[in-house]
């Protein structure tokens, strides 16, 4: 296995959890202040200010924002057609409306850490995402569990396509390049000469992705985690941006945030993240599977 599979150091750890409750902080706070009218487009230039004065100065990609139907993806070209790039899924004139879903969604790098964030909620009240929201905890009870057995990440991921199909929604994030469930996020190095942007993406972040992508041709690993063939591979130590995105209609949701997996257990970064503070508010987190009932007891 490459020499790249390696686990952050708890410092480094520390770095990562401090970026990507920056992250979060953005989102929630540019959510609160969310009125109808405003367009995809403006909301993700005000999360990219709010990134920027707040220390912000590289990213994995900038802000995305999707109101409405496009939570679910809805009416976007094929990914595979464009060779993975595709423009539908930058944010645009969408407006926001009553009763609306949004999910805002960005990737910062901050003093060379950084996170990949998924946030989503509605203006108002829209029982279908509640109900989403609520079964989203089980992915992410699944995803930590399944990695902990060490299963192979094409079949983390094919699990996950199969608990949409149980709960009747459509896995989205196969819409995402490359059909992927998640990505690898590393830390940068702090003498960069350029911190530039192509197509809203960070250069140096997906140099990186572009070089564990190599180093998986002679070790048969992926930087890019799907159901794919590329994917059948044992866990692999690093860290994970992780986003199950399930939709139903016209309604999406999804969570992300970033999974250790270390060379014989696997644990997500923060659990003070807003989904799962929703699912305890709730009372409906922890979760009371068979699976954690027995893990806790041995």
């Amino acid at each position: 296995m490459s020499t790249l599979h390696c686990a952050p150091s708890p410092s480094e750890l520390e770095g990562f959890r401090r970026t990507q409750r920056l992250a979060y902080e953005c989102a929630e706070t540019i959510s609160k202040d969310l009125k109808p009218g405003m367009t995809e487009r403006h909301v993700a230039h005000l999360m990219k200010e709010w990134l920027l004065d707040h220390g912000v100065d590289e990213w994995f990609h900038q802000p995305f924002a999707w109101f409405g139907d496009r939570t679910a993806f809805r009416g976007l070209i094929g990914v595979k057609q464009l060779g993975g790039f595709n423009p539908a899924f930058y944010p645009g004139f969408r407006r926001l409306e009553e009763n609306m879903p949004f999910i805002l969604d960005c990737a910062p790098t901050y003093k060379g850490f950084t996170a990949d964030i998924g946030y989503c909620g509605v203006l108002g009240e829209n029982r279908m995402q509640e109900r989403m929201m609520d079964d989203l905890l089980e992915y992410r009870q699944l995803i930590v569990d399944l990695v902990r057995d060490r299963c192979l990440l094409s079949e983390v991921s094919q699990a996950v396509d199969d608990l949409c199909s149980r709960h009747g929604y459509e896995p989205r994030h196969k819409a995402y390049p490359f059909s992927v469930l998640a990505h690898r996020v590393e830390k940068l190095p702090d003498d960069a000469k350029t911190r530039a942007s192509v197509l809203n993406f960070g250069v140096r972040n997906v140099a990186q992705i572009v070089r564990h992508s190599v180093a998986g041709l002679r070790d048969g690993t992926s930087p890019l985690w799907s159901s794919d063939k590329r994917s059948e591979h044992p866990p692999t130590p690093g860290l994970w941006a992780v986003e199950p995105h399930i939709g139903i209609g016209a309604v999406g949701a999804k969570w992300e945030e970033l999974l250790v997996i270390t060379e014989d257990d696997a644990f997500w970064l923060d659990d003070d993240v807003p989904h799962v503070q929703r699912g305890i508010e709730r009372g409906i987190w922890p979760l009371a599977t068979n699976k954690t009932r027995k893990r806790a007891a041995a």
